[in-house]
Formats: structure tokens, C-alpha cells, sequence
């Protein structure tokens, strides 16, 4: 049968984003792969007669058949590709976690909102008609009051040095528990042990506490003998037992054993297990056609980019919790956060959270906000209204123009000078020694590096010292720049090499040199490129 649906693209085609890719297939709406790796892309071509891809993002925030985006690409990117897709009216699907900072999934949710577009986030364990089951069952009162719920979610491997046990288990299990009680937590505490290496996590426990009473607990481990996951969900009338590991039919029990008093006592009273039938289905190709059912109809998402950022809070909570030993770390519900705002620094006009260090002798624009964890050192000066998202270090001696947005896991070293308008993709990483060694100091071979306005460095990309980006160019997530760019030009690869060029408003510009999205016009001009009249 023919599919006459919205057309989607996938964007990373790693571990997961196989799956996302054979189940968009299957269904028809697979349009376009892209992937940074060439051969694994004609691997797919080969696979999928017929099929288009790409290696630069930007084609495919570009091509107009596309109704949407799926991402399954390191969390850490998944803020600035999600941001652009929706900046270019695509429908966005982005796997767990949404981002990795409360503020981008905040502005994420309100673009989604003024362009009237899905967002929606992978939280798999949704879909799964199993959980849809017993999620129908505890909110319809069948088990009763709900007094816990413990979720084991173990394995020997998937072993990531890119994130810790909590972020890459605990997400599916947080969702399910939030679903189940219907509410946000108000205290979590989180332990863990560090067995393979010093700061990544390979097991931790996290426990909840919610206003109704209710209690949660999560533990999560890739040092595990076996596979298990398992969800527990003690009610005052049934108990119900959701183990995935189990064949289909034997994966949801209810066990109706109650607590009966006898002489001021509580008496365990037992009684015969019973088989929850539920129809099979799979879980992600539920979860797909869930995606593309929102687009066709412009419903939220079960899983919607704001139950993304509850599940987002849950994490952070729990990671500040880890970090302080087990310290228990309270919670501000959604209904408490509309509507506050968060105080800036005493005595400036600028805004830097608690955890912020700022050095004596710098200066900071007006309406420029610095989060958790960033340090500006000394000589330092950052102009207005910019954005400096979270373990960011600038300096010393540092320029930084007015309206530049830096993300989270940058450093931005002395000799390197941004411009206005400068948007530099998270982790991605500034060098200022050509050679350097360890043993020798070299500060006095720093080589300036010069980021001109309104230029864009991808995520993960890294600009060698010594060069010059031009006005507007766009460096691909991921490229190595050890050459200067030309003002608009568009480079990826390692090194990185042109492709193509953009337009100042972010979009690829077509053979013609013409902004399909802004109409704007460009002709050439020696090497570069500039704006007709």
C-alpha cells in the first residue's frame, strides 16, 4: 500500500538511529539519512534502493519535502540541531534526553509553540503497549493507592564514556514513573559507585519522594552479570510486575495480595498471581508512527518537549544529588516555576547563577546571562545580551562581542576574539598553541584566532589557533578549520572543506546564490561572496 504520510529525515545512524531508520523505512516515511560517516551512509544506500543522503545538516533542514526530523545524535548536540530544524518549520523528534540544559529545553518548547510544530522527545517506554496497560491500571484506581514504585534497569554493557549510567538508563524509567504518579517529585537523592573510571558513574541508585507520599526508587547498571528491567508498582490493593525481559505473554503480572490488620497488626494475606493479556506490538514502531500521527494532525505528543523537561529536571536533580555524596536535593515543581524568573547577580545588570565564578577586572554587558559552573577570568570582556550556557570558561583576556550565544563544555582560551552574533555549538573546542607540550611553556606562541560576526561552529568542531572565520560562514558539527573561511562559506569534514554557502540568516544558498527561505541574493566577489543590492 502506498504511504501518502509526512516525509521525515534521520539524522545520526549510530547505535540507535538504525532502529529509528528501519522502522521510518518499513513505514514508508524515510525520505533522507544523514550521517558524518560516508561509508556507513552507502552501506544504507546499498541496503535501501533508492534512498537519499547526506552528510551536512544543513541539507536537510533545506529540503522543503521534508515535513520532519528525527535526531539520534549525542545528547550534546541535540539543542542546537533540534533549534535549527524548527527554525526551518520542521517537525522535530529527538531522542532521550531532550537537551542537557533546563533553559535550551525551555526554549525549545516555546519555538515549538509559536511555529505550531511537534516536539517530541524518545522516551520509548511510553509506546510500549505493556506500560500503556499498567499505566491504564494505576490512574483508573485498579491498584489503588499507589505506595512505591522500584524500576531495575541492568546489563552487562552498553559501557559510555561520553555520559554516565544515570543519563543513558535512568531517562526511560524516570518517564515511566513520573506517567505513573501523575506528578513531579519533590526531594530525590542519588548515590552511585565509580568502579571503571574516577568521574563516570557505573551504577547509581536514585530515589524520589512525592507530595501524595508516594515513593520511587531507580537503580541502574552496566556492570551487571545479566540483563534485567524490571518495574514494581506496590498498590494498597494490587501489585503489578512489568519485567521486559520476559516472553511477551508473561511480561505484565498482577499479584492482588493485600495487608490485613489482626490484633493491631499488619498480616500479609496472598493471593493467586494473574496474567495481564495485552496484543503485541513493537514498542518503536509504536513510537514512530506516534511522531508522524502528530504531524498529520497537530497533536502533542504523549512524550512532548514538556514532558521532556520534567524528565530533564528529575536528571539534574539527581546528577547535583550524585556529585554531593547522597545529599538530598529538593525540587521546584512546574506550577511553582511559572511566572519566577531568576534574580540576577546582586549589584550588576547582568545575571550569573550561584555557581558562576567571575573574576576581579572584568567586564560584562548589559543583559548577558553566564550559567552553572562557567568561569570568566581575569581581562575579560563580554558585551551585551549574550548567552553562556553551562561549564564554560572564557579567558583571560578575552573579547566576546555583544549577542553571542555560547554552549555548554566550551572553553574559549586567550587569543581568541569573537565578534557580534557568534554562535559557538556545544563541547565544540578553540586551540591557541599550534605545538604544544606539556613540559614546555609556550603562552608567549599563543596564535590569535578570529571569529567574525555572525558566524556559526558546530557542535563538537574545532578551529586550530592562527585562523579566521568569516562573516557568517557556518562550520559543520564536528569539522576540524585549520584554514581560514571565507565569509558565508559553509565547510564540514576534517579537514574541513567547503560545500557550499549560506546566507546570513542561517540557510543554505542554492546554485543560483539565493535564499530560498529569506529570498535574499548574493553574487560572487572574488572568492567570497556578497549581498546584491
Amino acid at each position: 500500500m502506498t504511504y501518502n504520510g509526512p516525509r521525515v529525515a534521520v539524522i545520526g545512524s549510530g547505535y540507535w538511529g538504525k532502529n529509528l531508520i528501519r522502522n521510518h523505512q518499513e513505514i514508508g516515511s524515510l525520505s533522507l539519512i544523514c550521517d558524518k560517516n560516508e561509508t556507513v551512509l552507502q552501506g544504507f544506500k546499498a541496503q535501501y534502493a533508492g534512498l537519499k543522503t547526506c552528510l551536512a545538516v544543513n541539507d536537510v533542514y533545506g529540503d522543503r519535502s521534508l515535513d520532519g526530523v528525527v535526531i539520534a545524535t549525542p545528547a550534546e548536540t541535540h539543542y542546537t540541531i533540534a533549534r535549527e530544524a524548527l527554525l526551518a518549520n520542521k517537525h522535530v523528534y529527538v531522542e532521550k534526553p531532550l537537551v542537557l540544559d533546563e533553559n535550551e529545553a525551555e526554549e525549545l518548547i516555546q519555538l515549538a509553540k509559536e511555529r505550531k510544530l511537534v516536539l517530541m522527545v524518545g522516551h520509548l517506554l511510553q509506546y510500549h503497549p505493556i506500560f500503556i496497560r499498567l499505566k491504564e491500571l494505576a490512574l483508573n484506581g485498579d491498584l489503588g493507592r499507589i505506595n512505591y514504585i522500584y524500576s531495575n534497569r541492568l546489563n552487562l554493557g552498553k559501557i559510555r564514556r561520553e555520559e554516565n549510567i544515570l543519563w543513558s538508563f535512568a531517562p526511560h524509567d524516570i518517564s515511566m514513573i513520573l506517567a505513573l504518579a501523575d506528578d513531579e517529585p519533590e526531594s530525590v537523592i542519588a548515590t552511585g559507585g565509580y568502579f571503571l573510571h574516577k568521574k563516570i558513574a557505573d551504577v547509581t541508585t536514585t530515589h524520589l519522594e512525592f507530595k501524595s507520599g508516594m515513593q520511587a526508587q531507580i537503580l541502574v547498571s552496566w556492570l551487571h552479570p545479566f540483563k534485567e528491567q524490571k518495574l514494581v508498582v506496590v498498590g494498597d490493593r494490587k501489585m503489578a510486575v512489568f519485567n521486559d525481559t520476559k516472553p511477551w505473554t508473561d511480561k505484565l503480572w498482577l499479584y492482588p495480595h493485600e495487608i490485613k490488620w489482626e490484633h493491631n497488626l499488619p498480616v500479609p494475606a496472598r493471593a493467586e498471581p494473574e496474567k495481564v493479556d495485552v496484543p503485541q506490538q513493537e514498542p518503536l514502531r509504536q513510537e514512530c508512527e506516534h511522531f508522524l500521527h502528530c504531524i498529520a494532525t497537530g497533536e502533542q505528543p504523549i512524550t512532548d518537549g514538556n514532558e521532556g523537561l520534567r524528565v530533564l529536571r528529575v536528571l539534574k536533580a539527581s546528577q547535583r544529588s550524585l556529585d554531593a555524596k547522597g545529599t538530598p536535593f529538593q525540587l521546584v515543581s512546574t506550577s511553582q516555576r511559572d511566572g519566577r524568573q531568576a534574580a540576577p547577580t546582586v549589584g550588576t545588570d547582568y545575571f550569573a547563577h550561584d555557581s558562576a565564578v567571575i573574576d576581579d577586572g572584568v567586564s560584562i554587558g548589559k543583559g548577558t546571562k553566564i550559567w552553572h559552573f562557567s568561569h570568566v577570568l581575569k581581562g575579560s570582556k563580554i558585551g551585551a545580551t549574550c548567552n553562556i550556557g553551562q561549564n564554560v570558561v572564557i579567558g583571560p583576556d578575552v573579547t566576546i562581542g555583544n549577542a553571542c550565544k555560547i554552549q555548554n563544555n566550551v572553553s574559549v582560551y586567550k587569543g581568541v576574539t569573537l565578534e557580534d552574533g557568534v554562535f559557538c555549538g556545544p563541547s565544540m573546542v578553540f586551540t591557541n598553541i599550534y605545538n604544544p607540550r606539556a613540559e614546555i611553556r609556550k603562552m608567549d606562541q599563543v596564535r590569535p584566532t578570529l571569529v567574525k560576526r555572525g558566524a556559526t561552529l558546530g557542535a563538537n568542531s574545532t578551529i586550530v589557533c592562527g585562523t579566521t572565520i568569516g562573516r557568517y560562514a557556518f562550520v559543520g558539527a564536528g569539522a576540524v578549520v585549520n584554514k581560514n573561511v571565507p565569509d558565508h562559506a559553509l565547510v564540514v569534514g576534517n579537514p574541513a572543506k567547503q560545500i557550499g554557502w549560506v546566507c546570513a540568516c542561517g540557510e543554505r544558498l542554492s546554485d543560483d546564490l539565493e535564499c530560498l527561505a529569506c529570498e535574499k541574493c548574493y553574487e560572487k566577489s572574488g572568492d567570497n561572496i556578497k549581498a546584491t543590492q
